[in-house]
C-alpha cells in the first residue's frame, strides 16, 4: 500500500514562506498533507548557508514526502534531498533556477544583474529583493495592496556572502524522479534544460509570484505533476537514489 507523501513547499531565501501559504492552503484542501518550513532565520544568520538551510527543511520531513521548490530554492533541492532521512518520492522545480554544484549564485547569475547587485550591497547585505526591479514592478504581479505590503514587510535582507558560497556537490537527483513547472518566461531557458535532462516539463503560462495570486491554478498545476510523477511510486523508492 502507498502512503500518501507530504509536499514540502521550499521557498526561495530570497523571499518567504508567504510565497507558498495560499497553495499550501489549496493542497491541504485536495487532501495533500504539506509542510511548508521557513528558511528567513536561517538566511539572514551567518554562513555557511547551504548546508543549514537543507538541515532546516530536512527536519521538517518525516516520512514519504515530495519537495517543491521556487525560484532560487532550486539550487537547494539536491542538497535537501540529500539530507532528508528518507529519499524524496518526487522534486519538483517550479519556476525555478536549476543545481549549479561546484559555483555560486553569482556565477550563474547574467553579468550585468551581479554588477548592480555588488554596486546595491551595503555593509555585506543586500536590499531586500523588492528594490532589485523598478519602482512599481512587483505591484503589477501582487496587485492587492495588502497582500503587497505583507509580501514585502517579510522580504528579508541577505548577506553577500550567501551568493558567493559554492553549492556543495552531492549526488544528483534522479531524473524520472525530477519535474519542473514553468510560470513565466524568464525561465524558459530552465525549463528547456530541464527537458533536455528528461525531466517532466509542464507549463502553466501566469506570472512568477502566481502562488499568491493565483493559488488554485498553481495547486492544480502542481496535483497534476505530482500524480504523474508519484502516482505509481511504491514505498521504497532508495534503489533510485544513488
Amino acid at each position: 500500500m502507498t502512503t500518501q507523501p507530504t509536499v514540502v513547499l521550499v521557498h526561495s531565501p530570497l523571499v518567504s514562506p508567504l510565497t507558498w501559504a495560499p497553495v499550501a492552503e489549496a493542497l491541504t484542501s485536495a487532501g495533500w498533507p504539506v509542510n511548508r518550513p521557513a528558511l528567513t532565520d536561517v538566511v539572514t544568520d551567518e554562513g555557511p548557508y547551504y548546508g543549514t538551510l537543507a538541515a532546516t527543511v530536512a527536519e521538517a520531513i518525516s516520512g514519504p514526502s515530495v519537495i517543491v521548490g521556487h525560484s532560487a530554492a532550486g539550487a537547494l533541492l539536491p542538497v535537501i534531498a540529500a539530507a532528508a532521512t528518507e529519499p524524496p518520492r518526487a522534486v519538483v522545480f517550479v519556476d525555478a533556477v536549476l543545481p549549479h554544484p561546484g559555483q555560486n549564485w553569482f556565477d550563474t547569475a547574467p553579468d550585468d544583474l551581479v554588477q548592480q547587485l555588488r554596486g546595491m550591497a551595503r555593509h555585506g547585505l543586500l536590499p531586500t529583493w523588492d528594490q532589485w526591479f523598478p519602482p512599481g514592478a512587483l505591484l503589477d504581479l501582487i496587485p492587492d495592496p495588502a497582500l503587497h505590503q505583507r509580501f514585502v514587510d517579510e522580504l528579508p535582507e541577505v548577506p553577500l556572502a550567501y551568493f558567493e558560497e559554492t553549492a556543495p556537490a552531492v549526488a544528483p537527483l534522479p531524473d524520472h524522479r525530477c519535474g519542473y513547472l514553468l510560470l513565466s518566461e524568464p525561465y524558459q531557458n530552465e525549463a528547456a534544460a530541464a527537458r533536455g535532462f528528461g525531466w517532466r516539463v509542464d507549463t502553466e503560462p501566469s506570472d512568477h509570484l502566481a502562488m499568491l495570486t493565483q493559488p488554485t491554478r498553481i495547486a492544480g498545476a502542481l496535483t497534476r505533476m505530482l500524480t504523474a510523477l508519484v502516482g505509481d511510486v511504491s514505498a521504497d523508492v532508495s534503489a533510485d537514489v544513488p
